[in-house]
């Protein structure tokens, strides 16, 4: 089994970032082994109820009950399946400078925009006036690994100030290595930006 398709984030009840694990124990196990990274293990033993979600495709995402922790392993019971929703909605607030370049629209080049959030599913730019909804654009979207081409569909456009407009988009054709790539790139800022709130505290 790939190294990805043992990788979780841990989330709280209310599906804020607690902490990376890597699953040590079999996946089909009613009781789950899971190794808390960042020397976070108590944080998330505070927690009654966890989430894990899958960074591989092939693992389910899993609400858990948390039982004991064990060193650095926490142990964990399986409540239920997480809709795959859950995973894809999941959104954290970045900004970077990217670009867009036309796949169906009526214009040519590039247009310069600004991310506000990203999720696995999509994300969301202001950008100048001028793309229209279920309009195709391919976006550039920066990684840990190396920059995306990703393929977007526009959602939702509003008007944000004259000649400037939020577009809210879904990626649409991702590969597999896309999408863990993706998952890989929002669960970490979600984790670097619970770090720095905790910081802060």
């Amino acid at each position: 089994m790939k190294q990805e398709e043992r990788s979780y984030v841990i989330l709280d009840s209310q599906n804020n970032p607690i902490a990376p694990g890597q699953l040590v124990s079999p996946p089909d196990d009613e009781t789950l082994q899971v190794l808390v990274l960042e020397n976070k293990v108590d944080d998330v033993a505070k927690h009654e109820i966890v989430h894990l979600i899958a960074m591989g495709s092939g693992d389910a995402s899993l609400q858990c009950q948390v039982l004991r922790e064990r060193g650095d392993k926490i142990i964990l019971k399986k409540l239920a399946a997480l809709d795959p929703e859950v995973r894809r909605n999941l959104r954290v607030p970045v900004k970077f400078d990217s670009f867009i370049y036309p796949i169906t629209g009526g214009w040519r080049g590039r247009r310069s925009v600004q991310s506000l959030d990203l999720s696995c599913g999509g994300v969301a730019f202001r950008g100048e006036a001028g793309l229209e909804k279920d309009e195709q654009v391919e976006l550039v979207v920066p990684t840990e690994e190396a920059p995306l081409i990703m393929r977007c569909q526009i959602l939702r456009v509003k008007e944000l100030q004259e000649n400037t407009r939020l577009y809210a988009t879904k990626f649409i054709d991702m590969c597999e290595d896309e999408e863990v790539t993706i998952r890989e790139t929002v669960f970490s800022l979600q984790l670097q930006n619970r770090n720095l709130r905790d910081g802060n505290k």
